[in-house]
């Protein structure tokens, strides 16, 4: 009998050895325990753009703790991304994200193929062929635009009401960096989730011809204020478009609606709301995939487009900050969560439609009609809608 016990007790102790080694294995081959982790920023955490790609890196930080060296790199200019993408992939990354607009980041990556390249997309990548381990994704910012469009002609709408301005006066102000597809596509879904609201509303669009400039944004933002804006929204990087409504509105009636970093602090009596892209899902989902030896488009939850990746509100991509309803018109939050269920449960609309006709700022020749509708994101995560509204927005010098 003792021999029994023995043998059972021998038989035990064996298979707990072959369970811890392919316990090991498994662990070895399947997954890791610890990465390297690299940011490369295109200015610094000043700036709302960079502070809103940086908190995908506190998320990080706060899931994985010290399983995760993370290293960063800000104030890199996109001619100047090679030396620093070399610097991390030398000193070991595993994956390295950037939200610059460089096309070197493309170039260089075969170069390391042991190492994910994750860029913020800057171009159309539809039927592009990339490195395997190139990637590109954004969050499918026109529906926040079209979203804080919204909060914004329920704030005019209650104007007009109340009789602080007249229904000739619904016009609204965009500070703009540059006239690109991206930027364009952002305050024609702006404009067009006013009118949602306020169907007479037009917009005027001053471009600053930088992406980060507190005096030039300001200064924008400060003479479309004196043509009689009501509403002030921005694709720029600064705070200086919130301060310019926050100083009007000392003499007049003047509210400002955020991108990227809420201006609830610097402009409490005029911001209505921001809009901004999150990027934590992705990252944290690439990092994911990366511990655990997968391919990055196998974990990431999104609109998949070969290496290029997409989302909006439905998973959690896009993102409404600090509706300020000391501010906000009666029933703004009911009519914002309405128009974000749509979103988030494929409501059949589509927010580039409508009795308007386009044009291309570069080639007036060419004009797309909008009465069959306009599917922004549909094949690629860069958006795509170019065409200036011009019977309804006007450019200023």
């Amino acid at each position: 009998m003792k021999r029994v016990y023995v043998t059972t007790a021998l038989t035990c102790m064996v298979m707990l050895a072959v369970f811890l080694g392919s316990f090991r294995l498994l662990n070895v081959t399947g997954g890791r325990d610890e990465l390297t982790v690299g940011f490369i920023y295109d200015n610094d955490e000043s700036t709302a753009y960079t502070f809103n790609f940086s908190l995908a890196k506190d998320a990080l930080e706060k899931r994985y703790g010290s399983r995760l060296e993370i290293l960063t790199c800000s104030n890199v200019l996109d001619d100047e991304m090679e030396e620093p993408l070399r610097d991390l992939a030398e000193k070991g990354c595993d994956i390295i994200f950037f939200n610059g607009y460089s096309e070197l980041v493309q170039k260089l990556a075969p170069e390391y193929p042991q190492i994910q390249f994750c860029q913020t997309s800057y171009r159309d990548m539809y039927g592009q062929t990339v490195p395997d381990n190139y990637h590109t994704f954004k969050g499918e910012a026109y529906q926040g635009r079209y979203v804080s469009g919204i909060v914004a002609g329920m704030k005019i709408q209650q104007m007009i009401t109340e009789g602080s301005i007249s229904e000739e006066q619904a016009l609204v102000g965009f500070v703009a960096a540059f006239p690109t597809s991206e930027v364009i596509s952002g305050y024609t879904a702006f404009l067009l989730g006013v009118r949602s609201v306020v169907p007479q509303a037009v917009m005027q669009v001053c471009y600053t011809q930088t992406w980060s400039s507190y005096a030039h944004e300001k200064e924008a933002a400060q003479k479309l204020i004196d043509n009689g804006c009501v509403i002030i929204s921005q694709h720029t990087d600064t705070i200086g478009p919130a301060i310019a409504c926050e100083a009007a509105a000392v003499e007049k009636e003047v509210y400002f609606v955020g991108n990227n970093q809420s201006m609830a602090e610097v402009a409490p009596g005029t911001s209505l709301v921001t809009s901004r892209i999150c990027w934590e899902p992705y990252v944290l989902s690439a990092v994911e995939a990366v511990m655990a030896n997968k391919s990055i488009e196998s974990v990431v939850s999104g609109n998949i487009h070969g290496t290029d990746v997409s989302a909006g509100f439905e998973k959690g991509w896009i993102e409404m900050v600090d509706l300020n309803l000391q501010v906000a018109a009666p029933g703004t939050r009911e009519a914002m969560e309405q128009a974000i269920g749509q979103f988030q449960h494929g409501a059949s609309f589509m927010v580039f439609q409508g009795e308007y006709t386009g044009v291309d700022p570069a080639d007036p020749t060419k004009t797309l009609d909008l009465r069959d509708g306009y599917i922004e994101n549909e094949n690629t995560s860069y958006p795509l809608f170019h065409y200036v509204l011009s019977d309804i927005i006007t450019v200023v010098e």
